[in-house]
Formats: structure tokens, sequence, C-alpha cells
């Protein structure tokens, strides 16, 4: 049986995270080719108002746009909804309850209870609201991030969660909590993500990679995984003005 919103979660394929307060680099990833992005509210200092304009650039391009909110008790949840986004990222779950936090203040009722608001989602009220209630609860994405250690002895609970629609997987932060920053390659941490993803497939819940070397797109695929987070657009960004400096001075010295 399929939760609330699994119809986005199953149906995206490649993103990015975006971590750069710009409406003009969102555009840009829509028109790459990307099925989704993921807004970062967590590790920016994006502000409710860039939110909303990042969101408006996404819809100009037609690219699924969520949003990555601090935490589960985060009261931006609602108001990124409001403001039109596809669905919200939390990070650092750990348990089932952080996941029932989250789907209280992002989904309405009878999953959760998000207050009601005739916003950018409905167009400014003119979408038929009762509606659009029901459109929510089939359109709006939950997803868990589990970047701890209890969050991988809890997944069993969390995937259990009524409203759950998807879990990503953040090597980075299971890195540091199992003792090994950064290491995110380890036998431990890697050991410590299939071990979620075997629970994802068993509840049938989407599982969510980000896969660092090349065979490790190849390796989630042969277990069944389809979404795909691909990097950051900061750090892409970082990566392509670094290689076209490096060729420019290259051509100079020719």
């Amino acid at each position: 049986m399929s939760t609330p919103g699994s119809d986005v979660a199953e149906a995206a394929s490649v993103g990015l995270f975006c971590s750069l307060v710009s409406p003009a680099i969102v555009e840009m990833i829509g028109w790459a080719g990307f099925d989704f992005v993921i807004l970062d509210a967590e590790h920016s200092l994006v502000g409710p108002e860039e939110l909303a304009h990042q969101l408006r650039a996404a819809d100009a391009v037609g690219l699924r746009a969520l949003v990555r909110i601090p935490s589960a008790t985060s009261s931006l949840a609602g108001p990124v909804l409001d403001a039109g986004a596809a669905g919200v990222v939390i990070p650092r779950v750990r348990s089932a309850s952080d996941v029932e936090a989250a789907v209280r203040a992002a989904r309405y009722h009878p999953w959760g209870r998000r207050g009601l608001d005739a916003g950018r989602a409905t167009r400014n009220g003119q979408a038929e609201l009762r509606q659009a209630v029901r459109q929510a609860a089939r359109d709006v994405a939950v997803v868990a991030m589990i970047e701890d250690r209890e969050g991988v002895d809890a997944i069993a609970d969390i995937v259990g969660v009524p409203g759950l629609d998807a879990v990503l997987e953040g090597a980075a932060d299971l890195s540091q909590s199992m003792g090994t920053p950064w290491e995110t390659t380890s036998p431990v941490v890697q050991s410590a993500l299939e071990q979620v993803e075997t629970a994802c497939r068993a509840a049938n819940v989407p599982f969510w990679a980000v896969p660092r070397q090349p065979p490790d797109a190849h390796r989630w695929r042969e277990r069944g995984v389809r979404t795909f987070v691909t990097g950051d657009a900061r750090n892409l960004a970082a990566r392509a003005l670094e290689e076209h400096c490096e060729r420019a001075r290259e051509r100079i010295r020719a």
C-alpha cells in the first residue's frame, strides 16, 4: 500500500542539492535536465523570501523542488509547502518520533496537523480548496535523512511510520556519527547504508542514494534503487570554475 505523496518519491530519478541562495541557479538546474532539486535550508543562510523566489524559479522551468528544513520540528515545514514546495526533507532523523513530528507538520488531516492555507500552493485560493487538500495528500513528499548511528539502529521503526514517502542517505554525517568524519566509503559506513536500504526495501519505502564514486550508482541500481541525489550545485560550480581557470591558464601559456 502506497503512502501519501509516494507518486512524487517514485517518479524522481536524478536530482541535486542546492545550497546556493539564487533563483538563477535553480533555473539552471532545471534547464540542465535534472528531475528534482533539494533546496537547502539546513546548511545555508537562505531566508523565507529567498526560498519563495527559488520555488518560483523551479516552477518556471518545470523542476520539482523539495526543501531540506532545519529539523523534524522546524516551523518552516508548513510555510515552504504553502509556498509551493513539492515536499520536505528532514535531516538527522534518529527515531520514529522524528518522522511522526515531521508528518504532523507537513500533512493535513488525517495524517497530520498542517494548518490550512489559501496561499501560493492553491494559487492564492483560486484552486478548489478541498480538492487542494486531497491533491497535497497525493503529491507532497516527506523524506527522512538517516545521518546518525541511532537512525540506522531504528530504521525498521522509522520506515514503518505512516506518511513517510522516502529515505535519503546521509553518509557524510553518518561517517562522523561512527567516528570517521568524511570517510564515507569506509566499510562500516557502507554497511550501515546497506542496512538502511534493506529495511526500506522490506517496507516498500523508496531509498534515495547519493553516489560518491563511479561504481556507487551501479551498485545501488542493482539493489533496486531508482532515485539519486548526485551532488550539490555549490560544489559542482566550484569545481567547474576551477577546471575552467586551469584550462584558461593552459591556453594562455600555450
